[in-house]
């Protein structure tokens, strides 16, 4: 039997992909109040890009190789610019309330920052080897 401890962190447990889901939680929250007219003009594709940024960081983080992982995550990172671009444009429309409107920004700038810390942490080890 194998006794060594390893240091394999669950996605679950994982800081950027507990804030991908926060994201999420708020994305649905603002979703299910929009008529369906407005559902269907932006806000399915707000939903599928706030959703596409969690998706892109899991599905990175089940990738072996440093470099498959990396694209997820730089594709999560264009899923997460594209989700804050259509809550500029709900705000604009006023289709979100204040409260909503700054938790989700406040949620992905704290998601950015730990992607990139993410991501520049992959580099360090593959460099470091």
């Amino acid at each position: 039997m194998d006794t060594k401890k390893t240091n394999y962190v669950k996605l679950e447990d994982l800081e950027v992909y507990q804030l991908a889901r926060e994201l999420s939680r708020i994305a649905w929250e603002i979703y299910e109040k929009l008529s369906w007219q407005e559902k269907k003009v932006v806000g399915d594709q707000f939903l599928t890009s706030t959703d596409s940024f969690g998706a892109n960081v899991a599905e990175g983080y089940g990738r072996y190789h440093y470099l498959d992982r990396i694209k997820f995550f730089y594709n999560g990172r264009g899923s997460l610019v594209e989700s804050i671009h259509w809550i500029n444009l709900m705000k604009e429309r006023s289709q979100t309330t204040e409260d909503q409107y700054g938790r989700f920004q406040s949620v992905a700038k704290k998601s950015s920052i730990k992607l990139q810390n993410f991501i520049s942490a992959i580099y360090k080890v593959k460099n470091d080897k």
